[in-house]
């Protein structure tokens, strides 16, 4: 059987034959916002050519995205739409969160999160192209287990082990059922949002198995915890970025959990990588992206105090035994 490392190979050859506390930051490791415009939810991919990042519908494109050659200056490719048409499943409404993946150079994989064709739920949907900025094709239908009954699922990013393994990281959207109040979980009973992590086959479009939760909000995660990012330090430590509180607020973070095995238990760090106040005019920074060597982070903050425009930072991270620093 190949793994997914060999996956890729053959691919190729067959074409060529507690509280949080923030962490202080230095004003020299953190740019932003990297352009005007609305962003939010950023993902980022490394390629040949340079960086890409993808963001949440803007209200004119389903997935709008930007490049840069230096990770520094950054160009919005405006009236550019990475995913022009969704899965049959979906509405088309809501587009949230995307992440894409790299199978091999010229095969990859978005994926995102949509409405249901009655609006009733969102759900994770995949879609496929030979460039990275697309335009990408959407599979037909939903992309492994919505979790219908417990909200449905939002935020998906992908991972690929040192072993070659695939993995799906998402969250279960809880909140959006629970009983009113901060993001809707604020009024007890609260509603689990859970991080799960599923895998998928080496394709990275075929689940496999069932999901694991690997995370749940806890006592000072506010109404939930979302928007996770997964890597794997070169020491073998996994690093589960998210975020916590709701995302409109004066709380919202990016914070992280790690472990040992991929499948937990994870524990979180005492201390927030980043709150409101942690760096000049960083009001609500969260929806973060992590690259896999663990060096560079995207992420979003409010323009002024409106969660109406999400400006995309860049930051450079360090990571050093079980902690990362800015």
């Amino acid at each position: 059987m190949l793994s997914c490392f060999s996956f890729a190979a053959a691919a190729l050859l067959s074409l060529f034959c507690a509280p949080s506390v923030a962490v202080p930051l230095s004003k020299r490791s953190i740019a932003g916002p990297v352009f005007p415009n609305n962003f939010p939810d950023p993902s980022i991919i490394e390629v040949s050519a340079g960086w890409v990042a993808f963001a949440t519908n803007n209200g004119r494109q389903h997935v709008p995205y930007a490049y840069s050659d230096d990770f520094n200056s950054w160009t919005l490719a405006d009236g550019w739409d990475a995913l022009p048409e969704v899965g049959a499943w979906s509405n088309g409404k809501n587009v949230w969160a995307p992440d894409v993946f790299e199978l091999d150079p010229s095969h990859f994989v978005m994926y995102y999160t949509a409405n249901t064709l009655d609006g009733s739920t969102h759900c994770l949907g995949a879609a496929t192209s030979a460039d990275v900025e697309g335009p990408y094709t959407p599979l037909p239908d939903i992309l492994g287990d919505c979790h219908r009954n417990q909200g449905g699922a939002i935020d998906p990013a992908g991972f690929r082990d040192s072993d070659g393994s695939i993995y799906l990281v998402y969250k279960i959207d809880g909140n959006s059922i629970g009983h009113g109040g901060n993001c809707n979980n604020a009024v007890e009973p609260l509603v689990p949002t859970p991080i799960m992590i599923q895998p998928m086959e080496c394709d990275g479009i075929t689940p496999r198995g069932s999901p694991t939760q690997i995370l749940d909000r806890g006592e000072y995660d506010g109404p939930l915890v979302e928007a996770p990012s997964l890597i794997r330090s070169s020491e073998g430590i996994y690093f589960l970025f998210f975020s916590s509180n709701c995302f409109d607020g004066p709380f919202y973070d990016v914070s992280y959990a790690t472990a040992t095995d991929i499948m937990g238990p994870y524990t979180k760090s005492p201390r927030a990588l980043l709150l409101p106040g942690s760096g000049p005019n960083l009001y609500s920074p969260g929806g973060a992206d992590v690259t896999p060597d663990g060096k560079k982070m995207v992420f979003h903050a409010d323009l002024g105090t409106n969660a109406n425009t999400r400006q995309m930072y860049s930051a450079e991270i360090s990571i050093n035994g079980t902690t990362v620093t800015i």
